[in-house]
């Protein structure tokens, strides 16, 4: 008797469900129609700078020396290698394949004055 109820209960249920692909449908379209408070958020904050502070902390990840913040271009400087890390939304990227040389080498210098 109880396993009789039991399985109209659950065909009954399963009458009511959608169908997965139209729920997936439907939440998509939704999330699209109205954004989260997180996205809110965002568009409405400033854009982010860096905090020269974090200067004391930072060195460069090739020579270990430290590093100097040039504001004009937005950038963390190595003098010594001649390498300019990008700082990105107030974070600086510290991969040595995004840096970008500042100028050449001693050795390139020499050669092109002969």
């Amino acid at each position: 008797m109880l396993s009789g109820a039991r399985g109209s209960l659950a065909s009954a249920l399963r009458g009511t469900r959608a169908q997965p692909s139209a729920v997936a449908r439907r939440c998509l379209h939704a999330s699209g129609l109205r954004p989260s408070a997180d996205q809110n958020k965002r568009t409405e904050e400033t854009p982010r700078t860096f905090d020269p502070a974090l200067l004391e902390f930072l060195v460069c990840p090739l020579s270990k020396k430290p590093l100097r913040y040039e504001a004009s271009t937005n950038e963390l400087i190595n003098e010594e290698l001649g390498i300019a890390y990008p700082i990105i939304d107030g974070i600086p990227n510290m991969i040595p394949q995004a840096a970008r040389m500042t100028h050449q080498s001693k050795k390139q210098e020499e050669l092109e004055q002969r």
